[in-house]
Parts: structure tokens; sequence; C-alpha cells
């Protein structure tokens, strides 16, 4: 078989022949300009023709008035070039068949538009309202869907509708276009625009009959005791639609009608009430058809029954709008000290203090009265609520009291934030702490336990409870499992590397997954009690700081005690600063307690980078090997080298620690 030849292929080079007739059309286009400046010149115009009485208007010159006639700025964009191109016969008429059904369609489209705004048949207004009535109704439908399904986070994601989270410039848009659309829907149909705002003059006429028919107990004077009388009459007035009027009309922000109806309308989307508002102020029949024709929106039933329940399901998810955008005004707050019911007569000698934290700054040391477990004060608005500092004065005589959490209420806006205790409040017993730093979390209007089912939103972490407490405190003694906590840490550590991975607007709080339950302080303090001994009678709890302090004593008397290898490792920076940091934690003036100290040992810590030499250190010294047991983590090498390569992670990330956790230390 004789095999054939294979010919070489060889790829010819082809001209571009579009390319010359691109820059032909790209030329005749700039010699085609759309318009022509003349140089400048001066006017043709007689001498004293310019000149006019100073007050009267100046005489029409008749020959400019009889040369207006072609003045149209549209037709001198033609120029004389392309006067003389379109008079040819072939030249246009291809390009100008699709301009001239263009402008046919658009011709027909606006004269039916405009034969049906001006048709004055019954049939034809009728058509005309009712596309509005519909139109408005989608929008409304739109706009909660779009606004749910951007502040559910993960939800939307599995879904395919947008990011995971929602900014802060992107919520008060879409909240911002729910108050246009409620004030577009407010003003169809008005009978007479009275005000700025259709909404808020609505609004208005509504507190003027109600206050007709207002009983003297409910009266505008008596605004003092619906906040500090706590019945169910006075909650039902908090949430009541006139309370929530009253409270925007003296607000001190100089706002116009308008401002006043989006307060309104925040406030009413924070309380989750929004939609039962706008109901009741819909019942009032007689007054809707005073202010409106028989054609507005708000006069059809069946629509306006669809619009309610759009802006019902907002309530499904959580908003801060009225608490994050109006941070100027004075908010007033509850705050009520719950002790343990067995020892709550302890309570009647004590005399607490408190101070709430906020993002917006704290309230200040707040003395609450002898012989009562709540206070009530006004301040500016504390944002939305993160800490609170609990402390006594330890007089009295019985000055000690076990704590189970202390609740905080926002009077305005209706939020309730729980800050879990579970502790002791006194010298001698507990830790002997005077001082606590409490980690709060919101509660959903349905309590505690239905705050994640409710809301869609899951709950933040909050204060270590008594029951994390002694399962801490057993841990020296139990034989849990090592890859249980440090599972735990790596999740912790996890969680604040997530946290600064995230863009700043949409960070959660850090001093929850710092010290909150589940958080760094609680999860460090789980592997260093893992394996402790623990001699004391009765087997009480024991404190990891009390192990800390016996490392710093170690090392200051290592020369004394002619210990060589403690000598020599005190020679080192980590192990300078560490006595250092203990020595000026222990110096502090607060009555923080060993919980609270060895807290802000781990939060400097962190704030400086320094935990993770720490760790190795402390598992080097002689006396974790006669403080711990064999099998505990801490005298495991893998576990702390494991451990301590996970706090070096930390450290590239730039942690501000809150006034309240630091307050008092200078380091």
């Amino acid at each position: 078989m004789t095999q054939r030849k294979r010919t070489p292929v060889t790829v010819r080079y082809r001209k571009c022949k579009s390319l010359f007739e691109s820059a032909q059309t790209i030329e005749r286009r700039l010699l085609k300009a759309d318009h022509t400046a003349i140089h400048p010149h001066l006017l043709d115009m007689r001498i004293g023709q310019g000149r006019h009485q100073q007050g009267y208007f100046p005489k029409l010159q008749a020959d400019v008035l009889v040369q207006g006639q072609n003045t149209n700025k549209w037709s001198s964009r033609v120029t004389a070039p392309r006067r003389a191109e379109s008079k040819r016969p072939g030249g246009a008429e291809h390009a100008g068949s699709d301009s001239e059904h263009r402008q046919k369609h658009t011709v027909a489209r606006k004269n039916l538009r405009q034969s049906k705004l001006l048709d004055p048949s019954p049939e034809a207004t009728s058509q005309t309202h009712r596309e509005f009535v519909n139109g408005l109704l989608s929008e409304c439908r739109l706009k909660t869907k779009q606004m749910l399904m951007e502040r559910m986070g993960k939800e939307s994601v599995e879904l395919g509708q947008g990011e995971a989270n929602i900014t802060g410039l992107q919520e008060n848009t879409l909240i911002h276009g729910l108050c246009d659309l409620l004030e577009r829907t407010w003003g169809h149909g008005l009978q007479l625009k009275q005000g700025k705002s259709a909404l808020w003059s609505h609004l208005l006429h509504y507190q003027a009959a109600q206050v007709k028919t207002e009983t003297p107990a409910e009266s505008p004077g008596s605004n003092s005791s619906e906040v500090r009388t706590f019945d169910g009459r006075a909650a039902v007035l908090r949430g009541s639609l006139i309370h929530d009027m009253r409270f925007i009309q003296t607000m001190s922000e100089g706002l116009s009608e308008v401002g006043q109806a989006r307060a309104w309308i925040h406030l009413a989307l924070e309380k989750k009430m929004l939609s039962h508002h706008l109901k009741e102020l819909l019942l009032n029949q007689e007054l809707l058809r005073q202010l409106y024709k028989p054609h507005a929106f708000l006069l059809c039933e069946e629509e306006r029954e669809q619009f309610l329940f759009h802006l019902l399901s907002l309530n499904t998810v959580d908003y801060l709008c009225f608490t994050r955008v109006f941070t100027s005004i004075n908010i007033p707050y509850r705050v009520v000290i719950i002790p343990m019911k067995k020892l709550s007569i302890a309570m009647a000698t004590v005399n607490p203090w408190v101070c709430v934290s906020g993002e917006s700054g704290d309230s200040g040391v707040r003395q609450i009265p002898k012989n009562t477990q709540e206070i009530y004060f006004q301040c500016k608005n504390l944002g939305r609520l993160s800490t609170l500092q609990l402390g006594q004065e330890n007089s009295g005589l019985l000055a000690k009291c076990l704590v189970d959490c202390v609740m905080v209420y926002n009077e305005i806006t209706g939020h309730t934030y729980k800050f879990p205790c579970g502790r002791w409040l006194g010298k001698g017993v507990g830790d002997g702490s005077l001082e606590r730093v409490l980690i709060g979390h919101l509660v959903s209007p349905g309590g505690e336990e239905d705050a994640g089912r409710l809301t869609g939103t899951p709950p933040e972490l909050a204060s270590p409870s008594q029951s994390v407490r002694n399962v801490l405190g057993s841990l020296g003694r139990s034989r849990i499992l090592s890859v249980e906590v440090q599972e735990d840490m790596r999740e912790a550590a996890n969680n604040l590397v997530k946290h600064f991975h995230k863009p700043e607007q949409e960070r959660g709080n850090l001093t929850v997954l710092l010290c909150g339950e589940g958080g760094l302080v609680t999860s460090l303090e789980k592997f260093l009690l893992h394996g402790f001994k623990s001699n004391r009678l009765f087997q009480r709890n024991v404190f990891v700081w009390d192990f800390v302090e016996k490392v710093v004593f170690s090392i200051e008397t290592a020369d004394q005690m002619g210990d060589v290898h403690v000598s020599n490792l005190a020679k080192g920076p980590p192990c300078e600063l560490l006595c250092h940091y203990i020595n000026a934690i222990n110096a502090s003036p607060r009555n923080i307690g060993k919980e609270g100290k060895f807290q802000l040992f781990v939060c400097l810590g962190i704030r400086d980078r320094l935990l993770s030499h720490w760790l190795p250190l402390l598992a080097e010294l002689p006396l974790t090997a006669r403080v711990y047991e064999d099998g505990a983590l801490l005298r495991d090498r893998a576990a702390v080298h494991s451990l301590s390569r996970i706090l070096r992670t930390l450290n590239e990330f730039t942690v501000t620690l809150e006034t309240s956790l630091v307050k008092g230390i200078d380091l």
C-alpha cells in the first residue's frame, strides 16, 4: 500500500475589509456635526436700543419678533449638509424607514395615553384609577418581598436572592423606599392636600378625633404615669398609635412633616407595629370618607387589606432602623435586677448600681434606690445595648446577693434586653466580686425561649450562665473528653476570624464573641480547667486566676528558691509581660473578682497579641506539673501547640475592646 503524502496546511492572512468602511463612517460623522457654534460677535443693535428705564420692561423689537418664528432650538441642529443629504432620493430611504416607524408607534402610544387621561367618561376614569391602585399594590408586594429576602440573610442565599448579609446603606435605602410608597398611597385620591405629608396629615386628624373621645386617665398630661406604672394598661398605652405619635412630636430634632412621618414609620417598623397601627388608623371610616374621594386607594377595601397583609409580613424580621437613625434623642430606660428566688430578701440590704452600655455610648453610673430592685432614667439614645456593669458598695448587714439576671427595657421601642448573671455579688462568696460585666442579648416579644424561632434571626450569645460556671468548676474532677474542649476552642476562634473578615458595617458585637457564652474567654477557661487538681475542702469551685497568680509568684521568687529553669524562662519578654499584666490587673481599683480578672486577662492578651505566647510559657513551668493531672490538656504538648497556632491566627486583626471591659486599666 502506498502511503499518501500529507500536504502542509498553510494559514493565509485575510485582509480586513470592514476596517476601512468603519473609518470612512467615522470621518463622515465628524464632517457632519449636529451643531456648529458661531464665533463671538457684536450684536446688531442700534444705539440706545438696549437701554430702558429702571423698573420698566424694555420695548420689544418688532423685527426680532418677525424672525422669531423659525427660532426652534432643535431646528438649528440640522446643518446644511444634513439637509442636502436628506433631500437625496435614495440616501435616507432605508435609514428613515425605521425611525419613521418608531415615531408613529410613539405618537400612537402618547395619543392613547392622553386619550385615556382626557376621556371624561366614567368608564375611562375608573379604568385609570384601577390601574393606579393595582400598581401601588404590586409595588408594595415587591418592596416587602425584597426587604424580607435582603434581611433574612442565609435564607436569601439559599433561594438565590442576593447576598447573605445586608449593609446599613442597603437597609436604609429599602426603608426610605417603603416610606415613599406609603406617602404615595396616602396621597392618592385626597379631597384637599393639607401639609407636605399626606400620611402625617391623616395621623393628625386621627389624633384630634381621639383626643375628643379620650378619657381623663389617658390624657396627654399623663405621659409620666404611662411610663412609670408597669401594669397591663400602661403596656397597652406604650404600644398604642397615639403614644408613638406623641413621642415623635416631642422629639427635639426639628423635623418637618415629612420627617415626622418617616420617623413614625421607622418607630412602628422597629416595634413590629406598622401594619397594626395603619389598620387602626383606617378603622375610622367616617374620617376616611371626609378626607378622600370614592376612588382613593384607602377606600378600596380588598386592595387595602392585601396592602396591610404585605406589611404584616415584615414582622418576621428584626429592624433597628429607629434606634440606629435617631441617635441624638433622649430615650427612657428601665432597669430591673432579678435575684434568685431563694435569696430575694438579700436585695433589701444591698445598694447596687448599674451602668448600661451600647453602640452609641453608656448611661454612666446609675444608683438604684435602697429597698428597690429597679430604676428608671432617661439618657441619650445608647443604640443597641451590649454590656451592663452591675456592682454594689459592700455596705449593709448582709451585703451579698445571688443575681439571676438584669433586664433592661427601652420604653419607646419596646425592646427588652436580658443580661444573664447567675453568680454572687459580694465579698466572701463566689469569687468575691463586687462588680460584674454582663453581656446582653435582645429578647423577642414572644419570650426568651422563642427568640430565634419567632423572629427568623438567631439569638445572640450572652453572659455565661450559672450552669456553665458549674460545669467549668467541675472540669477538674470529671472525665470530660478533651476533644470537646478543643473543639469549643476552635469554634470560638473561628467565629472571631469570620467576624473580622466581614465588612465593617456587617459585623456583630465583638464583646459577645469574646466574653459571651461559648466565647473565647469561656472556651479558654475550659481548656485551663481541664485536669486541674483541687484539694479544697467540700470540693468548692476552683478558678483559673488562682493558678495564674501562683505562676507569677513562682516566677518572681525563682531566684530565691534556686529554680534555674524558671529563672531562665523569666528572662524572656513573654514572661516579663505576663507578670506585668497580671500585677496591673490585681492593682486595678475595680473589684471585679477572680472571674472578671481572668476575663480581662484574656481580652488584653488578644488585643495586644500576647496570648499565643503566654500559653506555651504556662505549659513549660514546673508548677503546671504539680497543679495539673497527667492527662490535662495543658500538659499535652500537641494540644498546647495546636491552641497556640489557633490563637496566632487572631494576631493579624485589630481588636478594639469596649470601655466597660478595660475601665481602670492603663496597659
